[in-house]
């Protein structure tokens, strides 16, 4: 089944934006042909510059002679999902193109009947100092406030030995100085981690057959570049090249090249098994978790197509399965050309919109939830312990501020833990909290590392996981709340809680839509969620100290928020809000992600009349980018609704390459539109609720359907439906077996009813 989602293309590219994904481990690259010459551009995570603007490592132009690609007569280009490679083959030669998952090696090779000669040029735009002006700056963390002149500082490229270097190693003064200074942090700055200070990153392209051939310039998409050639020293039937590529950070600017030559004769030693290695990876991968719909005779079937988008972006996802940092929700590694988004936007292929060492926490959650139920555990920990590193520099952020405990977790929050330092805001009144951004979307907003803190917790509820790395980080952001909302009633009046006893939650934030709220249910929801969880799942692994704390704060959250439309009861927002700033739809939090609310739950009623009734709920309804309708509607089992949500987010892209979705809200590809569309089909399929497992809460029964998910408890359910009949059940452990509950063709009131 996997084989009918390669994709296919018998004609060369236009341009960049016509690009294919390759990638593995931590590496991203973008591969076409164009006029008869082959491209790539390659992207590692965790390539910061000066300023986080997250850079690309280059772009390569590979020519044959005689060049086999002159035309599209007999062209093929191919991405082998099942082995994770690339091949283009036209006239008798085959290039593949592929990626060591275990190691930071691009693979090139060449195979022709007849005798060619290769040419290989390493291209850069930052061969020379950029100014970056304007909305150029939205790559980087300065955005629309740069403070000065800013300045895209040029790489280090030369000739080493018929190889080509090139490495980017970050000037002394970074954003992170600026911000720590903007922000009032100097006084703990030396405790403070700093991912970007002497960070250098790049590589070596070298092979057997290749010499140093002279440099050349010239102009792709507008922006100007240097090429550096290699060619080879005499015609072949074979040929192979490879980059190496290496980060580090350290203060002696020497090492870096010392540890590239160590690990490239490293390399030479394994090279031999690395291939297999890696297709192996690529095999287990895909056998852990699928979804497949049904067979097509045309791709334009909307049905194939959401199952082929499916697998194509879980696909994009492995390719950053073990970067340092998280798979970026604006792009990932595959962002190309910024005019093929936005012709206004004529800056180099090095731009994004959002930044690039800025994480939008609302965003980023939706590109790691839809991994639980993959069962891709191994490819969380780059978003989960990116959180862990913060942690000091968040509870540094509450001890200098509020002198109180707890991590404080901003919304828009740099690789470093400090709010971006544009939408903290420069022109702030002189009496304005120093902890606070001063912004009107982002304002009290931060709850949404709960969500992470959920995801820490499914390792042990899915996979049984040891997670006691993450307590202490689970319990210092349930103590930023308790703690931060008894301090700021302290400020208003003599009582820290209300007369329930319950923490005031005001002013909060119903994330970025209902604004200068008092007790916002999604904040709520994530309090009531986690505390629970964690205290089920972590009891034994706690001090006596930390459950006692955690019993008495569970009795200081409070209730929920109902409203009533048209004498339908619904969950509201918040208990008030003073104004609306955005579309998001915060009432159904507590069906998804937090779970309070869905079929063979209390009141699912209540929910559903959210759905119908809210009047905010219905005119903020969309399929585009973050938007979350699709999961709402799955979760409450509206399987009418699921399905055309879950089509239309998971239909065929504009771009040539499917998942190329966006720019949405955000930027191409937008990686938040096809986690949320991921997640919204994997709900469709399965759910669970105590023990129970729910087999197609939404799926409509005429849609046949392959899927193999993961549930809590180690288990993983295989399910074949054909022509509305299951053909095939494979529940691991089998004793699982006895939970399974079939809910296709249910009304919504048999779901309801379920106990």
């Amino acid at each position: 089944m996997l084989e009918n989602y390669n994709q296919v293309w018998n004609t060369q590219s236009k341009n960049s934006s016509e690009s294919m994904p390759l990638g593995g481990g931590d590496i991203g690259a973008n591969v076409w042909v164009e006029k008869g010459d082959l491209y790539f551009y390659f992207s590692r995570s965790g390539t910061f510059d000066e300023h986080n603007t997250l850079l690309k490592l280059g772009r390569v132009k590979m020519s044959l002679s005689p060049n086999p690609f002159k035309d599209n007569e007999g062209f093929k280009q191919e991405l082998v999902l099942k082995d994770g490679f690339i091949t283009v083959s036209q006239n008798g030669s085959t290039v593949k193109l592929w990626v060591d998952v275990f190691n930071p090696v691009i693979h090139v090779d060449v195979n022709s009947k007849v005798p060619t000669e290769m040419k290989v040029s390493y291209e850069s735009w930052r061969y020379k100092n950029r100014d970056s002006k304007g909305k150029a700056n939205n790559a980087n963390s300065y955005k629309w406030a740069p403070q000065g002149d800013i300045i895209t500082y040029k790489d280090s490229i030369s000739f080493e030995n018929n190889a080509i270097q090139f490495y980017h190693r970050n000037r002394a003064n970074t954003v992170f100085d600026v911000t720590v200074k903007q922000q009032k942090m100097e006084s703990v700055k030396d405790q403070m981690l700093n991912p970007i200070a002497n960070l250098t990153f790049g590589g070596q392209l070298f092979g057997n057959n290749l010499k140093a051939n002279g440099t050349y310039n010239g102009i792709y998409q507008d922006t100007d570049f240097k090429g550096f050639v290699l060619s080879t020293i005499r015609a072949a039937k074979k040929h192979q090249f490879q980059i190496q590529l290496h980060t580090n950070q350290s203060a002696d600017a020497t090492l870096w090249n010392k540890e590239l030559k160590n690990q490239i004769s490293s390399y030479k030693k394994i090279e031999n098994k690395t291939e297999k290695k890696t297709i192996n990876w690529w095999n287990n991968f895909w056998n852990r978790s699928f979804i497949y719909t049904q067979k097509s005779k045309t791709e334009k079937d909307s049905i194939y197509q959401i199952g082929q988008n499916y697998q194509l972006f879980r696909y994009m996802l492995g390719c950053n399965a073990y970067g340092k940092y998280p798979t970026k929700f604006n792009g990932g590694l595959f962002t190309v050309d910024p005019v093929h988004t936005n012709k206004e936007l004529n800056f180099t292929p090095d731009f994004r919109n959002w930044g690039g060492g800025t994480m939008t926490a609302q965003n980023q959650r939706l590109v790691y939830h839809p991994m639980v139920k993959a069962g891709d555990f191994d490819m969380m920990p780059s978003q989960l312990d990116y959180y862990l590193s913060l942690q000091k520099n968040a509870e540094l952020r509450s001890e200098v501020y509020w002198k109180h405990g707890g991590a404080s977790f901003t919304e828009q929050l740099e690789n470093f833990g400090l709010p971006n330092p544009a939408e903290y805001e420069w022109k702030r009144p002189a009496d304005y909290d120093p902890g606070m951004e001063y912004n009107a979307w982002l304002e009290y907003e931060w709850d949404t590392v709960f969500e992470f803190c959920k995801m820490m917790l499914q390792q042990k509820e899915f996979a049984g996981a040891d997670i006691q790395k993450y307590n202490p980080f689970i319990i210092s952001c349930l103590r930023f709340f308790d703690e931060h909302y008894q301090y700021l009633a302290k400020q208003r009046g003599r009582k820290a809680l209300d007369g329930n006893g319950h923490l005031v939650l005001f002013p909060g934030s119903a994330v970025e839509t209902y604004k200068m709220a008092n007790n916002a249910n999604s904040t709520i929801s994530a309090l009531k969620v986690i505390t629970e969880q964690f205290l089920v799942l972590s009891e034994n692994e706690l001090s006596k100290e930390d459950l006692e704390y955690l019993k008495g704060f569970q009795t200081r959250i409070p209730p929920l928020n109902f409203r009533e439309f048209d004498g339908h009861k619904t969950l509201a927002p918040a208990k008030t809000w003073e104004r609306i700033n955005n579309t998001e739809v915060p009432q159904l939090y507590p069906v998804y992600p937090w779970g309070i609310y869905g079929i063979g739950k209390p009141d699912l009623q209540t929910a559903v009349n959210t759905w119908k009734y809210d009047t905010d709920a219905l005119k903020f309804r969309s399929h585009v980018g973050w938007k979350q309708d699709n999961i709402f509607a799955a979760r409450l089992g509206l399987t009418d609704e699921a399905a055309k949500y879950n089509l239309l987010k998971m239909a065929n892209a504009d771009r040539r390459f499917p998942t190329f979705w966006g720019p949405g809200f955000d930027w191409v590809p937008d990686h938040n539109w096809g986690g949320s569309g991921m997640i919204g089909m994997q709900e469709m399929v399965l759910q669970t609720n105590g023990d129970a497992i729910y087999l197609f809460p939404a799926w409509p029964a005429h849609w046949d359907v392959h899927f193999k998910l993961h549930a809590p408890k180690n288990t993983t359910v295989e399910v074949q439906l054909e022509k509305g009949k299951v053909t095939l059940l494979k529940v691991f452990p089998k004793e699982r077996e006895k939970d399974i509950v079939n809910l296709l063709g249910k009304s919504l009131t048999e779901k309801e009813n379920l106990k």
